[in-house]
């Protein structure tokens, strides 16, 4: 070390993802290659350093720890300030400071990694074949913590003591498991047990040798995963897929399946870089691809199919010892939020399977597996869960206050708005029974306590029976922010991609209560964060029996037909579906038409969710749906294949102010060539007349108010040739378009939503 006077002394404090991901060995390393004094810790939610040595020396290390930071660290915030006072000779890594308030960023759970994974199969490696094998570079984080500062103490790891092999590698620096929190091995580190009705197998190898015999056989099992507990089968096995099938009562919803690796992957979809990029990223999420090969059952008329890769040492044992490829699905049954623990699994799952794979690793916090499609080259993200959350999201507008968002009903997230972040929780489902909306209490306890604050305000959605809103409700209304759903979509989209200043949205989805007391779903906004005008919608139609109407396409078939929104001058749409009202009872007609002209229980909704399925029942090619919007996803399989071909016929009309698209002349155009034509061509020349008719009402919009940013939203952007078709047409246009990526624009992204615009209206309180 040079003279003292040569020396400078700083303290620099970072912020962001920066504990878990190998940050303090990464300084300690730094520091050590500089010849730098000094220590680092964790303190709540940042990175403190101490730093003496040559000015020049520090620059070179507070730059580079910015520029060289871990590949899964997010360096959000530098502070740095001189010290007075020398600092003892060395590098040292201090024990975590205790946390003292302020939001906390603790980092998500991370696929194994390409070390770890050579090491699992090593039969000279030590920890060979052991099933929870990580470093600083891998394995789970979210799920196992307790409380912010990220040390094996606040985990669920802190009741493995560390061996002395174990201990050794924690604390050599030059050890790629230096302070690496779940450190473990066969000696020290969670095991295996395997178990069904009558016996129990404990000890790692035993234990996985008979999951690999049972599912091999055909079987169904339980395994508990990184964020909750899984059930898996063979693929390949139609039986097994049946019998699975009939356990989750889940009778034609897709299931997504694990293969070993990208080659394995590439024999059962197309994939791009794009895909490839999301299958092998540290997330390791679901990709939905198009398909190459058929599995049984798997997803059944689809043209599509879910593709992930094993993110978990266990996974990988399982899919290396049976070379196959697995079905690995959310340990659940219909309705109910995934279990994470023994006496969830016991009750849920247990009496459905042949055998559960357990562990001793308890986790704290329950996930399940990411979703991701591409559309236009791009990734996006249909659910926001495990290895994505809790990364923060930015929040255009400050929040002064701390806001809780407690988004929708179906799809839930929960979303905590602090300083310039939005904190999610990860995918709920749909708050339709006590086990789930328990659920979602328990997600926003551990979100409050995890970042140790107490919400000032309380965003909900307008919709009264929203079971969201009724939480949200136990709060004064002068804590509330009441925000209008498709309002939130849209400016979700907006503020992830920094949208600054008025913009279009476009907010297509299935249902949403609008301003005016009615349903929306196909609307046109000029908006901004803090507030939006309606300047365009669909027609209107009504949904005989409500909800009924929404879980039989054929129900709101026939709302088109007796109901429509009358635009214009034109004949009864039923006069061209004979075909169509014939397949039905006839006494079902007569109720719903009934109920339409006498305006009973048939609430009217300008959804396009909704004129997806009346296409869909009206085509042929769905009448009831097992879930929420299948027959959309049925309807877009259909067209697979098609070229685009010339539109349909449709019509925009102006009234109230309003640009307004017709669907009625699009529907009888459709149900006349369906007699000609194969159903796929007019599906696919529907999906193309929706982009056109859109594209007529935001390019006048656009003009009419000199705004040239669009923002897609709503859970009807799923679609990707809807999707695709909007976003070229809009760029054709000289328009700038966004649609959701890191954020889902189904109703999982609304929680965010009402978080910036909750924001963005209490600035300047």
């Amino acid at each position: 070390m040079t003279t003292l006077d040569a020396i400078t002394t700083r303290r620099i404090e970072l912020s962001g993802t920066v504990q878990g991901v190998g940050f303090r060995p990464f300084v300690f390393r730094l520091a050590a290659e500089l010849g730098l004094d000094g220590d680092v810790r964790n303190d709540g939610g940042t990175v403190v350093i101490r730093a003496a040595g040559p000015p020049a020396l520090v620059d070179r290390f507070q730059a580079a720890l910015v520029d060289r930071a871990p590949q899964h660290a997010r360096v959000d915030g530098v502070r740095v300030e001189p010290l007075a006072d020398p600092l003892p000779a060395g590098f040292h890594v201090l024990t975590s400071g205790t946390p003292a308030g302020g939001s906390v960023a603790t980092p998500p759970d991370l696929a194994t990694c390409r070390s770890c994974r050579a090491e699992l199969f090593d039969p000279s490696d030590r920890r060979y074949r052991y099933p929870f094998i990580t470093c600083t570079d891998c394995g789970p984080r979210e799920s196992i913590v307790d409380t912010p500062p990220y040390d094996r103490a606040r985990t669920s790891m802190r009741r493995f003591r560390m061996c002395k092999r174990c201990s050794a590698e924690y604390h050599d620096p030059g050890d790629r498991r230096f302070h690496a929190e779940t450190i473990a091995c066969a000696d020290c580190g969670p095991r295996l047990r395997w178990h069904t009705r009558g016996r129990a197998v404990r000890g790692d190898r035993r234990s996985l040798a008979e999951a690999v015999r049972v599912i091999a056989a055909g079987g169904l099992i339980a395994v508990k995963g990184i964020g909750g507990y899984q059930l898996v089968c063979d693929a390949t096995d139609a039986g097994a897929v049946s019998r699975l099938r009939a356990a989750k009562r889940r009778p034609s919803k897709p299931f997504a399946v694990m293969v070993s690796d990208v080659a394995a992957a590439n024999q059962l979809a197309v994939l791009d870089e794009a895909a490839t990029a999301e299958l092998t990223s540290a997330a390791a999420p679901i990709v939905l691809l198009p398909r190459r090969t058929d599995l049984p059952l798997v997803a059944p008329g689809r043209t599509e199919i879910g593709v992930f890769l094993p993110y978990s040492p266990l996974h990988h044992l399982l899919l290396h010892d049976l070379d196959r490829p697995l079905v690995v699905t959310s340990g659940n049954t219909a309705g109910e939020p995934i279990a994470v623990d023994r006496a969830g699994a016991s009750r849920m799952l247990h009496p459905l399977v042949d055998g559960t794979l357990d562990h001793d690793r308890q986790i704290r916090s329950r996930a399940d597996d990411s979703v991701v499609r591409i559309i236009d080259r791009r990734p996006m993200t249909v659910r926001r869960a495990r290895g994505h959350v809790p990364e923060p999201l930015p929040l255009p507008v400050p929040a002064r206050r701390p806001i809780l968002a407690v988004g929708a009903q179906l799809k839930n997230t929960a979303a905590l708005a602090i300083d310039d972040n939005a904190m999610l929780t990860a995918h709920l489902g749909d708050l339709e029974n006590t086990a789930t909306f328990d659920a979602f209490e328990s997600s926003i306890s551990r979100l409050l306590r995890v970042h140790r604050v107490e919400p000032s305000y309380y965003a909900h959605d307008l919709h009264p029976g929203y079971l969201s809103t009724a939480y949200a409700r136990r709060w004064p209304a002068d804590r509330r922010i009441v925000i209008q759903h498709h309002h939130a979509h849209v400016v979700a989209t907006a503020a992830e991609h920094g949208v600054t200043g008025p913009f279009i949205g476009i907010a297509y989805d299935g249902l949403g209560m609008g301003d005016d007391g009615t349903l929306w779903g196909g609307e046109i906004l000029l908006a901004d964060y803090t507030g939006y005008r309606r300047i365009g919608r669909v027609g209107t139609a009504p949904l005989p029996g409500g909800s009924a109407a929404v879980r039989r396409p054929a129900r709101m078939a026939l709302g088109y037909l007796y109901g429509a929104e009358e635009l214009c001058d034109r004949p009864p749409i039923h006069g061209a579906a004979a075909g169509f009202v014939n397949r039905l009872p006839r006494s079902e007609v007569a109720t719903i038409r009934q109920m339409v002209t006498q305006q009973v229980n048939s609430p009217r909704a300008s959804s396009v969710g909704r004129l997806f399925d009346a296409m869909a029942a009206l085509l042929g090619v769905c009448d009831d749906v097992s879930y929420e919007g299948e027959a959309a996803v049925l309807l877009e399989a259909a067209a697979a294949g098609f070229p685009d071909g010339p539109t349909l016929h449709w019509r925009l009309v102006r009234r109230d102010g309003l640009h307004i698209f017709d669907p009625v002349s699009t529907i009888h155009h459709a149900l006349e060539l369906a007699t000609t034509e194969p159903v796929g061509s007019v599906a696919a020349r529907f999906h193309r007349t929706l982009v056109e008719a859109t594209l007529a009402m935001v390019t006048e919009a656009a003009r009419r108010h000199r705004v040239r940013t669009v923002c897609l939203g709503g859970g009807v952007f799923a679609n990707r040739r809807l999707a695709a078709g909007l976003l070229e047409g809009l760029a054709g246009a000289g328009l700038v378009a966004h649609i959701g990526e890191r954020v889902p624009v189904n109703d999982g992204g609304i929680s965010y939503g009402q978080a910036v615009v909750a924001a963005a209206r209490l600035r300047g309180r």
